[in-house]
């Protein structure tokens, strides 16, 4: 039981018994027996005190932005984040936590309302720490579920990153199977995978530019302004290598992606690439 809530959890819940599966909890025996708790208490708590944080002016206004199919409560970032706060601070370091985490986060997701993913997404995110590359896979089941980059960019370049920096091979191999896949999502996550490793070292980058250099020419808006975003990212710390990269690729890479990428590069640099972007040849 969490502290700070004061709603009574639900005995009962529409578990989806596969998911559950995938993400370590046996469904339940009996909601009534004491010898098999539900899995989803804390879930339900956090589920409940997101309703009464909500706001249905501001739920409108989110739905109508992301032009989104789920329900909205209209709870604010920051107000959802200090929600969370208690239930973060309460896991520990280990398996059992890793378990807890997966758990809530998985009860969450289970209903179609926007801010439990969200939430589910942002306890990820925190608590990265207690992921391993076994748990991928919940990963990948939620990205493909959350046809939304507001899901998709919470989900990736913390948790995943992350996973990546420990784990890099059998995480890279993963990404590997995600840069080819059909979902443009998928494909997105597996660049934004790369954004907290670029910003703390280069060993990644071979990886990203193999996976930018094969998407560079894809129409979806969210796979170049993507590709751009890494780039425009890396370029505070390797200007020169992201320069290197863009400029025998002008005559390939979107404007989308062009204007991000040169958004931090000397301003001698931007103004070549995108000279030659606007000619329709490499610059080199």
């Amino acid at each position: 039981m969490l502290v700070g809530y004061d709603t009574k959890p639900r005995r009962s819940c529409d578990l989806n018994h596969i998911r559950l599966a995938r993400i370590g909890v046996d469904p339940p025996n009996d909601a009534g027996s004491e010898m098999s708790p539900m899995p989803c208490d804390d879930a339900d708590e956090i589920a409940a005190a997101l309703r009464r944080a909500g706001d249905p002016e501001t739920a409108a206004g989110q739905r109508r932005y992301l032009k989104s199919d789920l329900e909205h409560l209209g709870v604010k970032l920051p107000e959802l984040r200090a929600l969370l706060r208690p239930y973060i601070r309460s896991l520990g370091k280990d398996d059992h936590a890793r378990r807890q985490l997966l758990t809530t986060a998985g009860c969450l997701w289970l209903e179609p309302v926007f801010d439990q993913r969200l939430a589910a997404a942002i306890l990820f995110q925190r608590r990265q720490d207690l992921l391993t590359p076994d748990d991928l896979a919940v990963l990948e089941d939620y990205l493909r579920d959350s046809h939304t980059w507001a899901l998709v960019d919470t989900l990736t370049p913390h948790p995943v990153g992350r996973l990546l920096q420990r784990e890099p091979v059998p995480v890279g191999a993963v990404l590997d199977r995600w840069a080819a896949d059909e979902d443009f999502w998928i494909r997105r996550a597996a660049l934004l995978a790369h954004l907290i490793p670029l910003k703390e070292g280069d060993r990644e980058w071979p990886r990203f530019s193999r996976y930018a250099d094969a998407m560079a020419e894809e129409r979806e808006f969210f796979i170049r302004k993507a590709i751009g975003w890494v780039l425009r990212d890396y370029s505070r710390r390797r200007p020169d290598l992201v320069y290197e990269w863009v400029a025998p690729r002008t005559d390939r890479l979107s404007g989308v992606t062009m204007r991000e990428a040169v958004k931090r590069l000397p301003a001698a640099q931007a103004d070549a690439l995108m000279a030659a972007y606007q000619q329709g040849r490499p610059a080199v």
